[in-house]
């Protein structure tokens, strides 16, 4: 799932606090409010279906062989490891035939072990993460359950090859899509308010993973209903969809610094080079600009280095989030970030650099006792003005960037001219 990261730290003098201990302390209150009332909400549906559930040993033993599939690919996938950050599964392929062939019930109790096994086999986390993850995809699939059932009485149907039964199938297995994105996305909002909706809701290739992942789990729901033996023909393929799909996201995950999410250095250059080349194509103009945390290192001295990792997270999220798509950020290193600006000549440049200074001089990160507030000194050079590619460009920046920190940081600035006069108010933006 998406989840924010913590934002307590040790002590100096090396006791733990107590939300370094129980790290949902650290959190945003409306997020603790959240998690809990989604995880009251699953805990209290389980109980009320325990009470009117009637057992059989074929819907147990679907379950245990759904369960195990799903086990399966976790260990089939272990090797390969899971991307730190957003990571997306094929797991909803034996999760969505719960939701359709068995009662409710089944459908809260089914990502618990998995999540357990995600959890104690692949990544471990903190613990309030997984147990949010699995409330989450169990009220969603719950909901989703309830659904189906009251549309289709009797769940064999599916496996009839009747329109009516697959058509409720797809729109149940895309309630429970839709439920499950929901609730995560405000999750992820209520951990970051400044973060946007669509960093986290659908774009197209998320759709279409999503797509997959329905029809995927609406066939192996039809075969399972057919016999349950099937599933060990439908098993190898889920495997190596899942394979391709964790490799791809771990050659993405390659592109970017682990920290912050931005790319790293390497990846900001080739793809800043290939932003340069367009412009020389077609003759546009385009920015560079180097951004520094003023008085980091006063940061990890006083508050600690995990305060001073969050301090980098909330920067590069503000950043971000002040930026168009098409915009190429990166962290350069240490607490130094570079963007490029396609399209945009030194008065959108210095626009653009004002308004990243002023949000990032707003954002707080929470300490134990106190809030951290950072300020940026930025460099901004312009393509054709102060240099004709990228080493020029980025030489540029810099000498800007040690000219703001000599006027005293907090500020932006543009390289000075070496017939210029000194500078002067149309030379740099105070803070």
């Amino acid at each position: 799932m998406t989840a924010p990261s913590q934002t307590s730290a040790t002590p100096r003098d090396g006791s733990p606090s107590r939300r370094g201990r129980w790290p949902l302390l650290g959190q945003r209150r409306p997020l603790m409010a959240y998690f809990c009332g989604i995880v009251a909400l699953d805990l209290a549906a389980i109980a009320y279906l325990l009470s009117v559930t009637t057992f059989h040993i074929s819907d147990v033993a679907a379950f245990a062989a759904l369960t195990g599939c799903g086990a399966v690919c976790i260990e089939a996938t272990r090797r390969l490891g899971m991307p730190a950050g957003v990571s997306r599964d094929l797991l909803s392929a034996w999760w969505l035939p719960v939701v359709l062939l068995l009662p409710p019930l089944y459908a809260l109790l089914a990502p618990i072990p998995l999540q357990i096994l995600l959890q104690v086999r692949v990544r471990a986390t903190v613990a309030y993460r997984r147990v949010f993850s699995a409330a989450a995809i169990g009220v969603a699939a719950c909901a989703a359950s309830v659904a189906f059932h009251a549309w289709i009485p009797v769940p064999a149907e599916l496996s009839s090859g009747r329109a009516l039964p697959i058509m409720a199938a797809v729109a149940c297995a895309a309630m429970f899509t839709i439920l499950n994105t929901a609730l995560i996305a405000v999750a992820v909002r209520t951990a970051d308010p400044d973060t946007r909706w669509r960093e986290f809701v659908w774009n197209r290739e998320s759709a279409l993973l999503d797509t997959v992942e329905l029809c995927l789990g609406v066939t192996v729901a039809i075969a399972c209903g057919l016999n349950l033996a099937l599933l060990l023909l439908a098993l190898p393929p889920v495997v190596l969809l899942q394979r391709s799909l964790l490799h791809a996201q771990l050659q993405a995950a390659a592109r970017t610094d682990p920290k912050t999410g931005l790319l790293n250095a390497a990846a900001w250059q080739r793809e800043a080079d290939t932003e340069i080349v367009r412009a020389r194509r077609t003759g546009e103009t385009l920015a560079l600009l180097i951004v520094d945390i003023d008085h980091f290192k006063r940061v990890n001295d006083t508050y600690g280095h995990l305060v001073g990792d969050q301090v980098l997270i909330g920067v590069a999220a503000t950043l971000r989030n002040q930026l168009r798509d098409y915009d190429v950020v990166g962290r350069f290193g240490g607490e130094e970030f570079v963007i490029l600006l396609p399209r945009a000549d030194v008065t959108e440049a210095r626009r653009v650099a004002e308004r990243l200074r002023s949000r990032v001089g707003r954002m707080a990160v929470p300490a134990d006792h106190a809030m951290v507030t950072v300020t940026i000194s930025a460099g901004v050079a312009v393509m054709n003005m102060h240099g004709h590619d990228l080493i020029e460009l980025l030489a540029a920046a810099d000498l800007a960037l040690y000219r703001a920190k000599e006027l005293g940081r907090d500020r932006i600035c543009l390289p000075a001219r070496p017939t210029a006069p000194p500078p002067r108010s149309g030379d740099e933006i105070t803070g």
